[in-house]
């Protein structure tokens, strides 16, 4: 409810402020739309992955990061859009993990040959 509430007060204090003034409350929603329709994947999506991701985890199996992208590319895919869809970009894997700090990249250690 905070949320709305935030985002309702928002859009009324940005219908008083003039079109050309700029760093408002207008220009700050208009960049937050535009950042959420330029989003790879929709926050349900998201949350998808993102249980994949940590379930995976929770078996012994971690997704290295190097394949996150592909699953997003498969989700995306499964749209029904008409446009066919994009793979992410080279830097998407480390961009996606910013935003979600239950998950976290490691460094897997190798095993030791003696055992």
């Amino acid at each position: 409810m905070g949320q709305k509430k935030a985002l309702f007060s928002g859009r009324v204090l940005a219908q008083c402020i003039p079109h050309g003034v700029r760093n408002t409350y207008r220009a700050l929603a208009e960049h937050h739309n535009k950042a959420q329709s330029q989003q790879y994947l929709t926050p349900c999506e998201e949350k998808a992955i993102v249980h994949f991701l940590l379930q995976m985890a929770e078996f012994g199996q971690p997704v290295r990061i190097k394949h996150i992208p592909s699953l997003a590319f498969i989700v995306a895919r499964q749209r029904s859009t008409n446009k066919p869809a994009k793979p992410p970009g080279k830097n998407w894997a480390r961009a996606f993990e910013k935003p979600h700090p239950e998950l976290k990249a490691r460094k897997s250690t190798a095993l030791d040959w003696d055992r």
